[in-house]
């Protein structure tokens, strides 16, 4: 009666809550800082945890939600022959999100087929370009050594200090400074931090 009638025990409800505190955690991890994300992390979090207490869970559809994590791994990884890697992934994940949550009969799927489809699909393509794209720009060789830095001149595009950022040979670059600098302000490369630029500012106009 309660997964009738209460909106915020229906398993679908409680599926899509899941599947956006899943997704607010993975952006809080790869953009840190925000506050916003964590915030509504927890806030779906707790909400997931009321609704799981109060819809049991088929532990055998969890199992199988989590062996869809090491095809997609895979196919995220391949170049080629990714495709059967992802139908895979598709197809053990709407079994696995269909029959999260037990309904009166063990056949029946109590989170609606149709929604957890298109939510594979949405969130799983979302991540697709994502992981992807940041795999690609981590196997991306270097286009400069950022020691060839040290000694350029170049803009504070903003405000620096512990952290900021400059225009230095016609790229943008993040870098630091020991003393505050206005945007807008000239620099000059003192050393290299990692992939932080260390810069002081200047007078002098840039070439």
């Amino acid at each position: 009666v309660i997964m009738d009638t209460n909106i915020f025990l229906s398993p679908d409800f409680a599926y899509l809550v899941l599947v956006a505190a899943g997704m607010l955690i993975f952006l809080a991890v790869i953009t840190p800082g925000t506050g916003m994300l964590e915030v509504g992390a927890l806030f779906a979090l707790i909400f997931t945890g009321y609704a799981i207490y109060y819809l049991p869970v088929n532990i055998w559809a969890v199992v199988i939600l989590l062996l869809g994590f090491p095809p997609f791994v895979i196919a995220v990884r391949s170049k080629k022959n990714w495709i059967p890697y992802l139908v895979i992934t598709i197809l053990f994940f709407e079994v696995g999100s269909a029959y999260f949550f037990q309904s009166d009969s063990w056949w029946k799927p109590a989170v609606n087929p149709i929604l957890a489809l298109v939510v594979i699909l949405l969130t799983g393509g979302y991540l697709w370009i994502s992981v992807r794209k940041a795999i690609e720009i981590w196997l991306m060789p270097a286009r400069q050594d950022l020691g060839t830095l040290i000694g350029k001149a170049g803009e504070a595009k903003t405000e620096i200090y512990a952290e900021g950022t400059a225009q230095i040979a016609g790229e943008l670059w993040s870098v630091r400074s020991d003393r505050p600098i206005p945007a807008g302000a000239n620099v000059r490369v003192v050393e290299r931090d990692g992939f932080v630029l260390v810069v002081q500012q200047t007078a002098e106009e840039n070439p």
